[in-house]
């Protein structure tokens, strides 16, 4: 949660020097929830119950976000959800949570309904971390397996924050399929592409959740991380309304490169910028009804627009790959900037 987090001071820094939101100063109030659901909850309490903050903003991760949603709708304070993407945020009957990126559960679409299918591929194995947000990216690939007609040979969970995967892998390598995707953050895409290449490991076409599309996923793995393929909500490249911009000052301040958790975490703060200052005082139903018919343009492709639920319907997800070193969006097409290079090459070939 540490890009997002720095979006959000980014933002307060902005809006500071030019003179703060409805005139007053900003302020950002940020604690340690520990990645842990029931920390968080008790941390959203507080600020709301003692601190009396006027505004939140969402936490990191899906889990500690359900979590968080129980709080904020009790007190009746709308939430930009800017680093959670599970569905089933969105299927509770919620009144003040709203998405800022595309659902979990379509993270792989564009892999499996049009890449995998234009390269003939048939099968998939599917692994996940057992937690709400690599489980939610696992079952939308099931259903977009079957609706492209790709067999699932394996669907299997590991523990969260697993250190070895070795035995779900030699399952994987004993079926032979053509796709492997793994519903995961960045330490275990990286212990799955390490332990692939020990075991030997060899479909045709890697692609992870979250891991994949981060620069420290290249960093740690070298070459390795040639030809892995992953969604990504953002990418510095995209032409976006200040993209540009928010990318150098990002830089400037942070001395490193943005990934797409800093842009969902600086979206958020623009919507919730433009749904204030349209509303003109922090009045939170107010808020909440203009978060909720709001469409506008942010830094994301696509634009902030959510259905009556809360659920993110504008947003346009990428799909990237790693190659050569370099990230390269492949999708969609409109969008892309290279040609995908698959399959790809055995261990042994590399």
């Amino acid at each position: 949660g540490l890009y997002q987090q720095e979006a959000y001071l980014l933002w307060e820094a902005q809006k500071n020097a030019s003179g703060g939101l409805l005139g007053r100063p900003v302020e950002m109030v940020i604690q340690d929830d520990q990645s842990d659901p029931t920390t968080g909850a008790r941390l959203y309490e507080r600020l709301i119950t003692e601190e009396e903050v006027d505004l939140v903003l969402g936490p990191y991760s899906s889990s500690v976000t359900q979590a968080v949603a129980q709080i904020t709708e009790r007190y009746g304070y709308p939430m930009l959800a800017a680093g959670a993407s599970a569905s089933d945020i969105w299927n509770r009957g919620y009144q003040y949570v709203f998405g800022v990126y595309s659902v979990a559960e379509d993270y792989f679409k564009d892999i499996l309904l049009n890449i995998a299918p234009a390269q003939e591929y048939k099968t998939a194995a599917i692994i996940y971390e057992d937690t709400l947000f690599p489980t939610s990216t696992a079952n939308g690939a099931v259903a977009h397996c079957e609706e492209a007609g790709i067999e699932v040979l394996l669907n299997e969970k590991y523990p969260a924050k697993a250190t070895d995967v070795s035995s779900v892998l030699t399952r994987v390598r004993d079926a032979e399929p053509d796709i492997l995707i793994g519903g995961s953050y960045l330490p275990d895409a990286v212990l799955i592409t390490r332990q692939a290449k020990e075991l030997g490991v060899n479909p045709k076409l890697y692609a992870f959740s979250v891991g994949a599309a981060q620069p420290d996923f290249v960093e740690t793995l070298g070459a390795d991380a040639n030809y892995v393929l992953g969604p990504s909500m953002w990418e510095p490249s995209v032409e976006s309304p200040g993209n540009e911009d928010f990318v150098a000052e990002y830089q400037e301040m942070f001395g490193r490169d943005p990934d797409y958790h800093s842009a969902a975490g600086y979206s958020a703060c623009q919507v919730l910028e433009a749904a204030v200052t349209t509303v003109g005082e922090i009045d939170l139903d107010a808020i909440r009804d203009e978060l909720l018919s709001l469409e506008m343009e942010t830094v994301l492709p696509g634009m902030y627009k959510v259905d009556e639920n809360g659920r993110m319907i504008g947003h346009i997800p990428l799909t990237v790959q790693w190659q050569d070193g370099e990230k390269v969006i492949v999708a969609p097409e409109d969008l892309a900037g290279g040609e995908l290079q698959l399959p790809t090459p055995t261990w042994d070939e590399r």
